[in-house]
């Protein structure tokens, strides 16, 4: 079908023009209904003794409507169509771009005009007026529309979009979403593989299945984001060491201004401290069982697992070498300088706060957290101490 208008009342010259527009206009027109309402359109701007120049006006909104409801129409976005409803429609019902009834429907605030949510959100990328009065709005001009205007689209009877395949059911608007997920006709409807991979198939879809094709892509998938994962954690790495560095060097140039700078020292003092607390307060605590456990004269290779395990866990290097000096008993304050000692002082070292050494059966009593110990317990930076067993 194609639009046909009287344009009589226009001069040769105008009725010359209007004849390659509408010609125009009908090769962008989709079906029967959209020829009806191209004519209404432009049957009602001749009526008014429209000029030929505002009417090309008129046909070229025609054609951006036309191409934005084929738009639409291909991506399954536009309203409900109207040959679904039993019974007639109220006009307000009715998208004024699709010609559909309304689908999740947005209202403009300013004309309360409304609108299917699909069709208007793509209407107003192209061009920010009203479709019906040509205002301008904005997507954060448009509403939901009023409570009696959903319940009236709730109470629309519609057959089911699964008609086609064999659906015969009719039923409320409001109903229909859930219907559709669990509709035996649907052809969409997933269904779980019955074979044992565990996948979820569509129904039109099922008969083609092949359980190794699909784990196989499932694993390649995985083998990528894996791969990907590897490659963000390297980058991720070289960000990391290049930090370190550059902290290094600002820790270096501080400790060479505490040598000349009363006041830097004390600024560079507190920083090192800083760092230590946080260190500190990022390992998990430790509870000793059995102080009898203590290995008191650690030999050089266990010292040396110890360090590893310190440096790894992000101790400060500025304490790290003093902290394994304190390892030993030969540098140990006077309450714990032997076994005599250590055995009539048991219920004292109930009172440190130990910080586990990660994956080993050792502590760390750092000063920071032991401030409430007498000197006689407590040197600084802190003690190591291994334990043979009794670390919880």
């Amino acid at each position: 079908m194609s639009l046909t208008v009287r344009i009589e009342n226009f001069t040769s010259e105008e009725s010359e023009e209007s004849a390659l527009l509408i010609d125009a206009t009908n090769k962008s027109v989709i079906n029967t209904r959209e020829v009806r309402e191209c004519e209404n359109i432009v049957q009602f701007w001749i009526s008014s003794g429209a000029k030929a120049s505002n009417l090309f006006s008129t046909m070229n909104f025609l054609r951006q409507t036309l191409s934005m409801t084929k738009t639409l129409a291909s991506e399954g976005k536009m309203g409900y169509d109207l040959t679904r409803f039993q019974g007639d429609v109220d006009e307000e019902l009715i998208c004024p771009i699709c010609s559909g009834v309304l689908e999740e429907p947005l209202q403009a605030v300013a004309c309360e005009h409304a609108f299917c949510r699909a069709c208007i959100t793509e209407w107003l990328s192209r061009q920010p007026t009203c479709p019906v009065d040509r205002n301008p709005i904005t997507n954060s001009n448009l509403r939901a529309v009023p409570r009696i205007l959903r319940n009236l689209l709730s109470r629309l009877n519609i057959s089911c979009e699964n008609a086609m395949y064999g659906c015969t059911l009719v039923l409320k608007l409001d109903t229909l979403a859930t219907h559709i997920e669990e509709c035996e006709h649907n052809p969409k409807r997933p269904l779980p593989c019955e074979k044992g991979c565990g996948f979820v198939i569509p129904k039109d879809e099922y008969k083609d299945h092949n359980c190794f094709r699909e784990l196989r892509s499932l694993v390649h998938n995985q083998q990528q984001k894996m791969s990907e994962l590897k490659n963000e954690i390297n980058d991720q790495n070289l960000v990391i060491n290049e930090l370190k560095r550059e902290l290094n060097l600002v820790k270096d140039f501080m400790r060479a201004m505490r040598v000349s700078n009363p006041a830097m020292r004390a600024i560079a003092d507190q920083m090192e401290r800083d760092e230590v607390t946080r260190w500190s307060n990022g390992l998990a605590r430790a509870r000793v069982t059995r102080w009898g456990g203590m290995i008191s004269t650690p030999d050089d290779a266990l010292q040396l697992m110890i360090k590893r395990a310190l440096s790894e866990s992000g101790c400060p290097p500025h304490i790290l070498d003093d902290l394994m000096e304190n390892c030993h008993e030969r540098r140990w304050p006077r309450g714990l300088s032997s076994l005599e000692t250590r055995q009539n002082n048991r219920r004292i070292y109930e009172n440190y706060v130990c910080r586990r050494i990660p994956g080993k059966q050792a502590v760390l009593v750092l000063h920071c957290d032991n401030t409430h110990m007498s000197e006689d317990v407590m040197v600084e930076p802190g003690l190591v101490m291994i334990f043979a067993h009794g670390i919880e």
